[in-house]
């Protein structure tokens, strides 16, 4: 997955500093090529020597050069032709030529001064120049005392970066340099690299530059404020769905209804309550090149819904429902030429016969059949096992769902 990659690996100063020596070897091991580029202050923990010798290349830490000697030295000379030295390259553009160099661009460990920094456009020494030149995916590796992550100020920035497509890697638990224990430490590097390989194959994967649309967990139609009908969904199957499409390179759009996960960063997420605000929101998200239905959508909501919790001895004997939106059926009707869609159909009998009736009814590319019948099955379960119903296609996988999404996935688009 790295072999050939060109990983630009900025360094700035924490205490965790010494830990980018070992992440430049872990990937190095993975035949990347590296090139680090330090803050000023990062050279206080770790010398810049370090990653030169590591490397075998300069290592960038200051945007202007001040003596023509130390310019030759760290740039090297190569001879022209008329036999006189010159400069491999212009050290006043660095910031531009190694950031069209990379393939990915990581900040480890990235300070919160470096963070606020790059949220607000400062481009004050060498790296923060390099991220606003870069066009490369950018992987942010938060690393301070836990308390410095929980100020406003830091979450602000976090959603900030997020929004604009940056990618954070969560800072684990553990003993802090401060003495204390919390979040706030920086991954192991095979960690950072694992996550690496993850965004580089979604650069190129399956999906690269597709729009997905994926709805996932329950609605709720209510009867009261305290009220509704409902089903036990989880979300767990839509949400592996959107990962697995993420991971291939989409640009997903969750839709969810009420969930208790937690969605990845880089995933668009719009949560909804009931089937009607989940079809209006879809509707907003129209066209798409792929439709993921994986929510377990009320077929029926209450004709009635009363502004005010409905009193035991004031409450009718009977609710009167009214259909919800057809939302796979709406999809099949005005998708375009280019369009997949993808239903979802659980059944408690004759699974196969309903799921190859809904795909033709639906107008759906793809039905995935889930079988129900354990409780290590279907709602809220880790575990699923499903057929894939296509045109003159049925194929069983079974297995835990994020490896599920997947192979499913695989299966549509190298089929």
């Amino acid at each position: 997955m790295l072999s050939g990659k060109h990983i630009l690996l900025g360094v700035t100063g924490g205490i965790a500093a010494y830990k980018a020596a070992y992440l430049v070897r872990a990937l190095q091991k993975k035949d990347a090529l590296v090139r680090v580029i330090m803050t000023p202050a990062a050279t206080r923990f770790i010398g810049e020597e370090t990653f030169s010798a590591l490397t075998g290349h300069e290592v960038g830490v200051h945007t202007f050069v001040q003596d023509d000697t130390h310019k030759r030295s760290i740039l090297g000379e190569r001879s022209s032709e008329d036999g006189t030295s010159e400069l491999v390259h212009n050290p006043w553009t660095r910031h531009i030529q190694w950031s069209e160099w990379a393939d990915l661009f990581v900040i480890a460990p990235c300070t919160a001064n470096t963070i606020a920094k790059i949220t607000h456009g400062n481009s004050d020494n060498l790296l923060t120049a390099a991220v606003l030149a870069s066009r490369a995916p950018l992987l942010i590796c938060p690393t301070m005392d836990g308390e410095m992550m929980n100020a406003p100020a830091t979450a602000h920035n976090f959603e900030l970066l997020k929004s604009r497509g940056f990618h954070l890697l969560e800072p684990e638990e553990g003993y802090l340099a401060s003495g204390l224990t919390g979040k706030g430490r920086l991954p192991e590097p095979d960690d950072i690299v694992a996550h690496i390989e993850t965004l580089l194959a979604a650069k190129k994967g399956l999906l690269y530059g597709k729009k997905i649309v994926v709805t996932a967990g329950p609605t709720r139609e209510h009867i009261d404020p305290v009220r509704f009908i409902s089903n036990p969904s989880s979300g767990k199957m839509g949400l592996a769905m959107a990962k697995a499409a993420h991971r291939l390179g989409g640009q997903v759009h969750l839709v969810h209804g009420p969930i208790s996960l937690s969605i990845p960063e880089g995933i668009y997420s719009y949560s909804v309550v009931s089937a009607q605000d989940m079809f209006e929101q879809v509707k907003v998200l129209h066209p798409a090149d792929l439709f993921i239905k994986a929510a377990a959508v009320s077929d029926f909501r209450p004709t009635t819904q009363h502004d005010h919790k409905v009193k035991k001895t004031q409450g009718e004997s009977h609710i009167s429902l009214a259909s919800t939106p057809d939302i796979l059926q709406w999809i099949g009707e005005h998708k375009h030429p280019y369009t997949i869609s993808i239903g979802f159909a659980m059944e408690t009998t004759n699974l196969l016969e309903q799921a190859r009736a809904k795909r033709t009814k639906k107008n759906a590319d793809w039905i995935v059949a889930n079988y129900i019948r354990t409780q290590q099955q279907g709602f809220a379960s880790d575990y699923n096992k499903v057929t894939l119903v296509g045109d003159g296609v049925e194929e069983s996988f079974e297995g835990p769902k994020d490896d599920l999404a997947m192979s499913l996935l695989r299966s549509i688009f190298l089929s």
